[in-house]
């Protein structure tokens, strides 16, 4: 599979953090169906200096270009307008060994 290091940054408006409240458990169920299918490796929120969450960071895997660009159409916070923008960059999740 090809894995992914997607990076979301949110709009910055005076809403922005109360639309992200309202979309994030429907991003988080978006992420639990991945899990299950294999294609969520891992993720969590960014968050700036007081703690509040600004963006967040995921790795993802599919197999192929269209299968991400299908995640992309789906992800909420993408289709509701939370992340101003969005970087997707091919990754490779290291395999650290504790022997």
């Amino acid at each position: 599979m090809n894995q992914y290091l997607v990076t979301g940054y949110d709009y910055t408006d005076e809403g922005a953090l109360e639309r992200r409240m309202a979309v994030r458990p429907h991003h988080l169920d978006n992420a639990k169906l991945y899990k299950q299918k294999g294609n969520y490796i891992t993720g969590g929120a960014i968050l700036d200096d007081s703690g509040k969450m600004i963006g967040s960071a995921m790795v993802l895997q599919f197999e192929n270009e269209d299968e991400l660009e299908a995640w992309k159409k789906g992800e909420p916070y993408i289709s509701q307008k939370i992340w101003e923008t969005v970087d997707v960059k091919p990754f490779k999740l290291a395999t650290i060994s504790t022997e």
